[in-house]
């Protein structure tokens, strides 16, 4: 049935497409539009009216606002805790026993003393590591429907618990 009515359509198309009657070059002439109604002539009034009234009115807006000054500040705050020095008491006997002549020498010794090694890893980046890493295994066995996705989601908690603990030891020995 398909086949029949694909086929009748196509001749139906067909028969309606043929030309049957041919047309003479005169009554098959072009015709092309006038403007009767002078559309042209209005848009080319019409930009230039609309670009008189534009510079017209730059110009007063120009003259009519004062100059205004735009001030910008930028604010920085740096948050600088203050050293804790453990040596001090030892610092303040070396310049205290050495007198006025080696004072100098002792104070710069004591100070190469105070500054902290910022060498390796900081326990902050270390108990991020391993938090994280004990974190993913037990998230992943813990997580028996999704395993990937609880070793994620414990891989990030254990770095976060682990970073926080490693930072306060880092605090307390005076690593910044």
């Amino acid at each position: 049935m398909k086949k029949i009515l694909f086929a009748l359509t196509t001749v139906a198309i067909m028969a309606s497409c043929s030309n049957d009657n041919p047309r003479t070059a005169a009554e098959t002439k072009i015709i092309t539009p006038t403007d009767t109604a002078g559309l042209a002539q209005f848009q080319a009034w019409k930009m230039q009216n609309e670009l008189a009234a534009t510079q017209q009115a730059q110009q007063n807006l120009v003259a009519e606002q004062p100059v205004k000054e735009v001030v910008k500040e930028r604010v920085v705050y740096v948050n600088k805790p203050a050293p804790r020095r453990k040596a001090s008491t030892a610092r303040s006997s070396t310049s205290s026993s050495s007198g006025n002549s080696g004072s100098s020498s002792g104070s710069s010794s004591s100070t190469s003393q105070n500054t902290a090694k910022k060498e390796g890893w900081s326990k902050a980046a270390k108990g991020a590591v391993i938090g994280g890493v004990g974190g993913a295994v037990i998230g992943g066995v813990v997580n028996k429907r999704n395993r990937g996705a609880g070793a994620v989601i414990g891989g990030v908690l254990g770095a976060g618990a682990g970073y926080g603990i490693g930072r306060s030891k880092d605090k307390k020995d005076g690593r910044y």
